[in-house]
């Protein structure tokens, strides 16, 4: 397992193409670029990172949920269409900057009364989406988040049984948000998690970088080695949850001295 640092963590302070330049002046090693808008979809924009990534990792994609990815579970063939040529857009960038993973929200539950639980008829959709990355060489990751399909742990197992190759992307922050211990996902994902976002918080529940609160990092990296996890831990945060940049390479250091001790 290696720690580094999602572009999200840099979103409204930087743009993506600079954002990686300054993860590798602060040894980031590792990282997921989440892309932004439709102008980063592009194979120009995907050469534009290339050739800004240096000795960068790139581990993973991310995207903004409502640009695409809702409308890839969308019954209307014409709307799903639309949207999976975006999807394809952004699995061939993943191919140029040789992602293996990409990390998905899915649908946002933003619609009272919806089908949002339908674990067959989800689980299908993900299947042949997961069909779709593999011709890219990238499994799709499901993340846990608050707002989105994966919002309790007992929706990734119901999905996965139609959805065979579906991988996950544990987020520690969002478990929070959702009022469920991380450990109940870590349970349900088990094996299949594949990328872990990582951050921490304080005593009145802000949000801090890695090794600046009070959660037990010790401990969530030993049970994510008793589940055989051989992916890779990303520092996300948002943009004002630190100070200057160089507070995520001491929050990287921390991480690494942690992790090097139990991986």
């Amino acid at each position: 397992m290696e720690i580094g640092v999602s572009t999200a963590s840099l979103f409204l302070r930087e743009y993506n193409e600079d954002s990686l330049v300054t993860l590798n002046e602060i040894d980031a090693r590792t990282c997921e670029i989440f892309l932004e808008s439709f102008s980063e979809y592009t194979e120009e924009f995907g050469k534009l990172l290339l050739s800004r990534k240096g000795n960068l990792n790139v581990h993973s994609l991310h995207v903004i949920t409502l640009n695409f990815e809702t409308e890839l579970f969308s019954a209307n063939q014409r709307a799903f269409n639309d949207a999976d040529y975006w999807f394809e857009r952004v699995l061939s960038t993943g191919k140029l900057l040789g992602a293996h993973c990409y990390t998905m929200h899915g649908r946002a539950r933003i619609k009272a009364g919806s089908d949002y639980d339908n674990y067959e008829k989800a689980g299908k959709r993900l299947a042949i989406l997961c069909e779709t990355a593999a011709k890219y060489g990238i499994k799709i990751c499901l993340e846990n988040v608050a707002w989105a399909f994966c919002s309790y742990p007992d929706f990734f197992r119901k999905v996965k049984q139609y959805a065979t190759d579906l991988m996950a992307t544990l987020d520690i922050k969002q478990a929070r948000r959702s009022g469920i211990d991380y450990r109940e996902y870590i349970d349900a994902m088990g094996q299949n998690i594949k990328t872990v976002h990582i951050s921490d918080v304080d005593e009145n529940g802000k949000i801090k970088l890695p090794g600046e609160g009070t959660f037990d990092f010790e401990e969530l990296f030993r049970r994510l080695k008793d589940v055989g996890f051989d992916g890779d831990a990303l520092i996300e945060v948002y943009k004002d949850d630190y100070g200057d940049v160089t507070e995520i390479k001491r929050s990287l250091d921390k991480m690494r001295e942690i992790a090097y001790k139990i991986f």
